[in-house]
């Protein structure tokens, strides 16, 4: 219940994670210190949002009293009334604030990410859609103008890539595309058809949120770097020195590679970042495997043999299937219109994590 004895506990609580912060075995630690701060804004978001709550529900009492007291004046009467309305109008939305804010904070929302486009099924058709949903996030990147760049692609040799991965960084990049993992299917005439038949292909999306050195540990004698000589887009450069690299991490058998950048130096510090990202998702995915309820309030697994959507371009339609939520401008979509599909993805994630909330 939001109450001013629940607000005054949050104030406590904030009190108390201050003086921890404030801790030198809390300040020195850096992975003590970034929970610390998490739970410390996590805090702060539920006072306020219950803060509001709180002021509204004391307004309402406050007017229902003059309401009901014959000696109030008509004036004092007439103000009670728009109050009360007033508080009609803020106090749902002020409850809806609150109960989003209950829900535990995803520590990776406000990473940047690394994406990987893997063409599917479909052979050459499979390579240009790789290339088609590469074109309509990096276009989406732009209008949010979020930076983003390419950290090794495999060219394919009718159009698109075999495969492609590329960062991108902004403010809350991860929470806004963490639903896109999965299968992406599409439904088109390909250019080589001469019968006019609509075929079907695919292509899988990973999005993994970059973590940092405080979230893993990756040990240097569990790695195996090989250096080899760049090949394909990049620039003249490319086939001048051994500059690519990849990097094997032994225990886990995940590979990872690099060529994007001139240096050597800055190619290994790309897939570093893309080693970590990969196997802290790894990671994820098992404890979520071990967690069937926080499973049920997940939009979907993330894993990418879930078909997620379908991209039909005769009808010009794309359909999400998590979600039932189909639009009829397709075209839009793949020239990085995706605000409405990934605000819709948001929102019926964050149902499912209050319905949960409630059931538990």
């Amino acid at each position: 219940m939001v109450d001013q004895a629940y607000l005054e506990q949050l104030q406590s609580n904030i009190s108390e994670l201050e003086t921890k912060m404030s801790l030198p075995e809390v300040s020195s630690d850096p992975k003590m210190m970034q929970e610390t701060m998490r739970e410390y804004g996590h805090q702060k978001m539920l006072a306020g949002c219950a803060g509001k709550v709180v002021a509204l529900i004391n307004s309402k009492t406050e007017s229902e009293a003059i309401l009901s007291d014959p000696d109030s004046d008509d004036e004092l009467k007439e103000m009670a009334e728009m109050e009360l309305a007033e508080v009609a109008e803020k106090l749902p939305e002020a409850e809806r604030d609150m109960e989003i804010a209950l829900i535990p904070p995803d520590p990776t929302d406000s990473r940047n990410v690394i994406m990987e486009i893997r063409a599917g099924t479909g052979g050459d058709e499979a390579g240009i859609f790789c290339g088609d949903l590469y074109r309509m996030y990096t276009r989406y990147f732009d209008v949010k103008g979020w930076k983003h760049k390419v950290l090794d692609v495999s060219p394919s040799e009718s159009g698109g890539y075999k495969e492609i991965s590329f960062s991108a960084e902004g403010e809350d990049v991860y929470k806004t595309l963490k639903h896109e993992g999965g299968t992406h299917r599409v439904q088109r005439v390909p250019q080589t058809e001469t019968q006019g038949r609509v075929h079907t292909s695919a292509a899988t999306v990973a999005v993994l949120a970059e973590v940092e050195d405080v979230d893993i540990e990756i040990k240097s004698e569990d790695l195996r770097i090989d250096t080899y000589r760049a090949q394909g887009a990049g620039g003249q450069h490319v086939n001048t020195t051994d500059s690519a690299i990849r990097i094997t991490h032994i225990p886990t058998g995940t590979v990872v590679q690099c060529q994007d950048e001139r240096s050597q130096h800055k190619n290994k510090a790309a897939a570093m970042k893309m080693l970590r990202a990969r196997i802290y998702d790894e990671q994820q995915r098992k404890a979520a495997e071990e967690q069937a309820s926080e499973r049920k309030s997940m939009v979907g697994s993330g894993d990418r043999s879930e078909k997620i959507r379908t991209y039909n371009y005769p009808q010009n339609r794309l359909t999400d299937h998590r979600i039932n939520l189909t639009l009829y401008k397709l075209d839009r979509v793949m020239e990085g219109s995706l605000d409405e599909i990934l605000t819709a993805l948001y929102e019926h994630d964050i149902e499912q994590r209050i319905k949960a909330q409630m059931e538990s």
